[in-house]
């Protein structure tokens, strides 16, 4: 894989971009945020309402970002409203983390090899190098050649429970978060689609379902 020569200062120029994106939408979700926590008071149920719906959207996005804790926002919102949104935190969670897993099984081999490129990660392309003209197999086999041994079977023949349990691992967020994982899941193209749906389908159901089915109180959570 091999790229066309670079003009003077275009490395830098995409980095500043891609920095400058970062920051609109870390901006606009701020924003958002702060709006909706101004509203929440509001006894206008139709702005209630839309208030809820802008936590929502904004939980998604946050939980498909790479190394972002989302979950928080959906504890403090099961905290704050109860067992009843609980189906709805839920059913973010599971957007959010599906768009990560679209975007990483979409995004070609080459603009990622470009962007660690322009981050000088020269080690991480040239795995990418190595990885991209092999099959599923042959990936398969790489990986599990790279991985410890006590984690080879897992790599192998269980590696959907091995995505399931590190999705709810506490602290998650220093190996790529949720949104991380997915995408690393997907970018890999060793995970079936439909698998992966019901795998993180059954990852993310165990506290929307603890607070909904049985009750449980999240603030516990916060210490309240």
């Amino acid at each position: 894989m091999t790229d066309r020569p670079d003009p003077p200062n275009g490395a830098w120029r995409r980095n500043a971009l891609r920095i400058l994106l970062i920051a609109l939408l870390a901006w606009g979700l701020h924003l958002l945020l702060g709006w909706a926590s101004e509203q929440a008071q509001s006894g206008n149920g139709q702005i209630r309402v839309w208030v809820l719906v802008g936590f929502l959207l904004a939980y998604a996005v946050l939980i498909a970002v790479p190394f972002v804790p989302g979950v928080e926002v959906g504890l403090t919102l099961m905290a704050m409203e109860g067992a009843w949104i609980a189906p709805w935190i839920y059913l973010a969670t599971l957007a959010g983390l599906t768009a990560a897993f679209v975007v990483g099984d979409r995004l070609p081999y080459a603009h990622l090899h470009r962007v660690l490129a322009d981050l000088k990660a020269s080690r991480a392309c040239r795995f990418i190098e190595r990885v991209q003209p092999l099959n599923r197999q042959d990936r398969l086999r790489l990986l599990q050649d790279r991985a410890p041994r006590w984690l080879r079977p897992l790599v192998s023949r269980y590696r959907y429970v091995l995505l399931a349990v590190l999705i709810n691992l506490p602290g998650n967020a220093l190996i790529g978060g949720g949104g991380g994982l997915l995408f690393l899941a997907g970018f890999s193209r060793l995970f079936l689609p439909v698998a992966t749906l019901l795998t993180t389908a059954l990852a993310v159901a165990p506290v929307p379902l603890a607070v909904w089915a049985f009750g449980v109180d999240v603030r516990a959570f916060f210490g309240l």
